[in-house]
Formats: structure tokens, C-alpha cells, sequence
């Protein structure tokens, strides 16, 4: 999956995952070093993050019903608090300086990546 930013006409995050549990919301990023260029985490519902024991800064979009971001954090640092966006469906978080140049009101697309023709079987 990738996610693109429709207004920018760029992508943002080549390799996401998603926090689909209670647990895995909660936790998001602790315990990582840090994410490699083009990696993304989606948390979804959320409306708010922390960054206590994270170990790097991240830069963090909130992202209403429409996929429009709401809100834009860049650098958030360890042991930070973010403010509550009561639009926001999820967020996504990067290492800080990967989701530059989005703004609120950009529109965020969610795509599946098609198959590399070599990883297809032949027939």
C-alpha cells in the first residue's frame, strides 16, 4: 500500500502498516529505533498521539472521514503529548522530515500496489 498526497500530486509513504488492535493502536512506534525512509504507520481511529518512550521524533497527519488532513505535526520529539483533533478518523506517523510539505486540506489517497508482473506466476 502506498499513500499519496492528491493535492501535491506526491507520494508520501511507499511501505504502510497498519495498527489494526487495541494493542497495536496503543503501542504505534514504541520500541522502534526508527522507520527508514518511505515507511508509514496508520493508527485508525485516532484522534490524538503520544510520544512517550519513542526513541525519535516523528511527523504525524490527521486525517478526517474524507481523507483530508485535519492536522500536521512535524518533529513531534519523545515524551510529547499531541492536541485532540476531534475530526480525525487516524493518523498517519513517519520519522520526522518524511511527510513534509503536506498541509491540512490536502487530500490523502490510500492505494494498493498492483503486483510486480515478475511475481506473477507464468502461465
Amino acid at each position: 500500500m502506498i499513500i499519496f498526497d492528491r493535492t501535491k500530486n506526491s507520494c508520501i509513504a511507499r511501505e504502510v502498516f497498519f495498527a489494526k488492535n487495541f494493542l497495536a493502536r496503543l503501542t504505534g512506534l514504541l520500541g522502534k529505533k526508527g522507520l527508514p525512509d518511505g515507511q508509514a504507520l496508520v493508527i485508525s481511529p485516532c484522534v490524538s498521539i503520544h510520544t512517550f518512550g519513542m526513541k525519535f521524533p516523528v511527523d504525524a497527519i490527521f486525517y478526517d472521514k474524507d481523507n483530508k488532513a485535519v492536522g500536521v505535526i512535524r518533529g513531534m520529539g519523545p515524551g510529547r503529548l499531541s492536541r485532540v483533533y476531534p475530526r480525525a478518523k487516524g493518523v498517519i506517523e513517519a520519522a520526522a522530515g518524511n511527510l513534509a510539505g503536506v498541509e491540512p486540506g490536502d487530500e490523502l489517497v490510500f492505494e494498493e500496489l498492483p503486483p510486480w508482473p515478475d511475481a506473477q506466476e507464468k502461465v
